[in-house]
């Protein structure tokens, strides 16, 4: 009696909230090209001290500006990345994705990559601009990933 009490009080989990399967896939594929370039640093799920705090899926950092110090860790990291990467999850809309973009720009993130996986798209965020990009290369700040070999 009393675990299944304890059971029902438990919080349900939203499934639909969690990082799927083409999330994952397609974060590793991104990820499997940024490591190509040995003057960059990739860096998945780093909380940036943006907007009270925000965690693109992949942040990605000139090589010499990230020294970690294992004895003092940072919650949440001051310096702007030059690319931040979202992947759109089937919990998320595109408008809200694009809406969270605009604040890493406006926090000074130099351009954000809104990668739609259903339309195979990647929106390309920067201060300047906003472009869209279906299955082709896409460069921003001397960073490239071919998304035809991501989708």
């Amino acid at each position: 009696m009393l675990e299944e009490s304890i059971e029902n009080s438990a919080p349900q989990e939203d499934f639909e909230a969690m990082p799927s399967l083409n999330h994952s896939y397609i974060c590793l594929q991104i990820t499997k090209q940024l490591l190509l370039n040995d003057t960059i640093e990739p860096l998945p799920e780093l909380t940036l001290d943006i907007a009270n705090g925000l965690t693109p899926d992949i942040s990605v950092f000139p090589k010499a500006q990230i020294q970690p110090n294992f004895f003092h860790d940072i919650i949440k990291f001051k310096e702007s990345p030059l690319l931040a990467i979202e992947v759109i999850s089937a919990s998320q809309t595109i408008q809200e994705m694009l809406a969270k973009a605009s604040i890493l720009v406006q926090g000074g993130v130099k351009t954000v990559w809104t990668v739609e996986p259903h339309s195979h798209s990647v929106f390309v965020t920067s201060a300047t601009q906003e472009t869209l990009f279906h299955r082709e290369v896409v460069e921003s700040e001397g960073i490239t990933v071919d998304f035809s070999k991501v989708f």
